[in-house]
Parts: structure tokens; C-alpha cells; sequence
């Protein structure tokens, strides 16, 4: 059952104040930022109040409720479970999700390598995550404004980011949009209106609901900010300013909380108390969801639905997505020292989002086996030749060092870039700059 969790909403000129549980309105009239309205003994008159007097001590106990139901479309065998909710994707649409599962995957797995032979410095993959990036981003559209975190290449996927330009980025090659001033796996495109990642955790968060209010104002149509986040960034304090500023604000913005259990070596029990992510939405007045995120066409419903509620109702929503890390953090990262083997297989080989969708189009006549074996060679032949051409490219000058802050570089920094060359130029032995695009 696809359970979303609302607030009242009451707007009138004169100020009406409706109580959640009767319905009943009580008119006030407001004047400036003062009111005035009749005090009476049965019924809280406090601002923003939604509830009843009682007379009786009892303190408010956590988890005493049942959790938010997890929404869910697909067994793990790839049955639909309810008829009712199938999305009745075409193929081509389904076979376009499933080619860009298996080839997240399949990159992830040669760039993970690379890192380790040092070809690269760093790569974060994002096994077993892949259903929550693709179901999510085929329900956007290309002109929703995204705000990623990390771990969300599966979206810049989607929406047409080459293999060659995941390759650029992670090589820091003279192709690369940043110049080699981002960490690889930092990537952005004004093109597919998605923001460059930044490293800090949840610094996404109060720019995506600027950015979703700015929409608002602006009164772009049918236009929307979905913004990306772990469990772990909603730790930070940016996360609640950003779901408060939205709550008030109106802003047409999703929320798209990826629980995948760790923030880093740090399980989810550690973490925090309560009722997960999608706890959270209610206090705030957000509408939530939570949902099987290793179910891609519960994703995409959820997020179809969420998009619908941004643009026509100018409403935040709060999509947690519940999830597994199959991989490590990051190349910086040994899970093996805070999870068992057995978990991580559990995960990997019983309940993987791209295993449960190759099942669910098999059955719809979509695909099958020998698809399977001839897509899996083609793509792996186009990411190593992608890996190839990426990794012979230059790197970019040093001089870059001194570029894309001002649009005519002042003198002072003129200045510096004449020494820098001079110093490397004089100290040539100490600075290896053969591969590296001309100063």
C-alpha cells in the first residue's frame, strides 16, 4: 500500500487555523506578526498547536509505535506482488533501466581496479545501490535540477553522462570539466542540470532547498530539486535547516534519503534513535514515504509520485529508500573490519536490486539469458575502450591552478603563475610535467 505521510494544509485570506484530528477551524485574524483569538479552556490556543489538552502525566515514549511501513512493488524472485501498482513500463523503457544497472556495475568494477593498481587515486562504488539511482532518475524529468552526494553516477547515467566523460573526471585528463580540481567520483554537468558534487557531507542539502525555492519563485512549470543523502548525512546539522527551510518555505524539492546502513564504519544503530529517516519527515510537516529501495519499480513509483506532489502542490516530500552498501565506503575503506562476510553476501546474492529486475523483465518477455551474456560483453568492450582512450589522455596544465575564479586573471595572480613557471622551469628534474598539457 503506498502510504505517504501528510500535514493539513489551510490557506484563506483572513488566516484560518484547522486542527489536524477534528477538522475544526477556528477563524484568527492576523495583524503584522501578532493575532488575536478566543481563549477557551478545552482546546490549545498556542501557536502552531495540533492537538488536545490532557490531564494525566504521561511522557511521549520512542518506538512504542510501529515503524513507517517499507513500500514494495516486486518480490525478491521479481513477482509483481500487487497488479495494481506495476507501473506498466514499456520495454524498451525497462530493457534502458536495466542496461544502466548492469553497466554502473560493470564500470565500478574496472574503475575499483584501477584505483588499486594506482592508476587513479580514489573511486567510491555503489554496489548494491544501483535500483534507488536508475528507479529514481527515470522518474524525473531532464529538467529537474538535481543535488547529488556521492554516490549517485547511476542518475548522471541515466540522463546520458558518457562513459568517456566518468573516465575524464576520475583521470583528471585534460577532458575533465574540473581540470583536476575535484576528487575523482565529483561530478557535475550544467548540461543534464546536475550540481558538481562537493565532498563535505549534506552541504547539498540547504543549497537544494534554496535552489527549489528559487524554482518556486521563479514559477519555472513543471520543474523540480530532488537532492541525494545518506542516513549518515543526516546527521549533519545542514540536513535539518535544509528540511525546515523547505517545510516553510514550500519549496518543491524531494528529499532522497539513500539508508544503506553504514555512514562509513558506523552502523545505523550508532547513528542515530527512532524511527529511521523517514521518522523525521512528519515533525517537520514533510510528506514521507518509506521504500524497499532494492525494488526499482518501487522507486520509481515513489519518486513519480513525490515529483507530482513538488510540482503541482509546490510541497517538499521525504523518500527513504532502504537499502545495502554492498561495496566498501570507498577505496579508502575496509568493510571487512566493521561487517561480516556473510552479511555482505546475504545482501549481494539474495536481495540485489539489478538480480530482482533482470528477474522481473525475464518474466515480461524483455530480456533473457542470451541478451543477458551478449550485453554484458558489449559493455564491458565500450568501458575498457572508454578506460583506454581516458587514460592516455593529457593532464591538464599547472596552469590551471591560477584559472576559473576571476573571468581576466588579475595581476597579482599573473604574477604568481610567471614565477610558478619560472620555479618549475628552473627545478624542471623535481616537477615530471611530460604528460601533462603544455603551460
Amino acid at each position: 500500500m503506498f502510504r505517504l505521510l501528510t500535514r493539513a494544509v489551510s490557506k484563506t485570506r483572513y488566516g484560518i487555523l484547522c486542527q489536524n484530528s477534528t477538522k475544526k477551524c477556528i477563524p484568527a485574524l492576523f495583524l503584522k506578526n501578532s493575532y488575536s483569538i478566543e481563549a477557551t479552556d478545552d482546546k490549545p490556543q498556542y501557536p502552531g498547536y495540533k492537538t488536545e489538552y490532557v490531564h494525566k502525566l504521561e511522557f511521549l515514549e520512542p518506538n512504542t509505535e510501529d515503524g513507517i511501513p517499507v513500500y514494495r512493488v516486486m518480490s525478491r524472485e521479481g513477482a509483481i506482488i500487487d497488479e495494481t501498482q506495476d507501473p506498466q513500463l514499456d520495454n524498451e523503457t525497462l530493457v534502458k533501466m536495466y542496461k544502466s544497472m548492469s553497466m554502473l556495475n560493470s564500470m565500478d568494477r574496472i574503475m575499483y581496479e584501477s584505483q588499486r593498481q594506482g592508476r587513479i587515486s580514489f573511486y567510491m562504488t555503489n554496489y548494491g545501490e544501483e535500483g534507488t539511482h536508475v528507479g529514481s532518475a527515470a522518474a524525473l524529468e531532464d529538467r529537474d535540477l538535481v543535488f547529488g552526494q556521492y554516490r549517485e553516477a547511476g542518475v548522471l547515467m541515466w540522463r546520458g553522462f558518457s562513459l568517456g566523460e566518468f573516465m575524464d573526471q576520475c583521470y583528471a585528463n585534460i577532458n575533465d570539466p574540473a581540470q583536476g580540481r575535484q576528487m575523482p567520483v565529483h561530478y557535475g554537468s550544467k548540461k543534464l542540470n546536475f550540481y558538481t558534487i562537493s565532498s563535505p557531507l549534506a552541504t547539498q542539502m540547504p543549497q537544494a532547498a534554496g535552489a527549489a525555492y528559487a524554482v518556486k519563485l521563479s514559477e519555472e512549470p513543471d520543474r523540480c530539486v530532488i537532492c541525494y543523502f545518506g542516513e549518515g548525512a543526516a546527521s549533519e546539522g545542514d540536513a535539518h535547516a535544509a528540511l525546515n527551510f523547505a517545510a516553510t518555505l514550500d519549496a518543491p524539492c524531494i528529499f532522497f534519503c539513500r539508508n544503506n546502513g553504514y555512514a562509513i564504519s558506523t552502523p545505523t544503530s550508532d547513528q542515530y534513535r527512532g524511527d529511521g529517516i523517514g521518522g523525521r519527515g512528519p515533525g517537520y510537516g514533510i510528506i514521507t514515504i518509506r521504500v524497499d529501495g532494492n525494488d526499482l519499480l518501487a522507486v520509481y513509483n515513489a519518486t513519480k509520485r513525490a515529483r507530482k506532489i513538488a510540482v503541482e502542490e509546490s510541497r517538499p516530500v521525504l523518500i527513504e529508500a532502504m537499502t545495502y552498501r554492498v561495496g566498501h565506503h570507498s577505496t579508502s575503506d575496509d568493510s571487512s573490519a566493521y561487517r561480516s562476510v556473510d552479511e555482505v553476501n546475504y545482501w549481494d546474492k539474495k536481495d540485489h536490486p539489478i538480480n530482482r529486475f533482470r528477474l522481473y523483465i525475464t518474466k515480461r518477455g524483455a530480456w533473457d539469458d542470451d541478451k543477458d551474456k551478449e550485453w554484458k560483453k558489449l559493455s564491458r568492450k565500450q568501458i575498457m575502450e572508454a578506460f583506454a582512450a581516458s587514460e592516455k589522455r593529457l593532464k591538464p596544465s599547472p596552469k590551471h591552478l591560477f584559472t576559473d575564479v576571476y573571468h581576466d586573471v588579475p595581476a597579482h595572480l599573473q604574477k604568481q603563475m610567471n614565477e610558478m613557471r619560472e620555479h618549475v622551469k628552473k627545478y624542471k628534474e623535481h616537477y615530471p610535467l611530460n604528460n601533462h598539457e603544455p603551460m
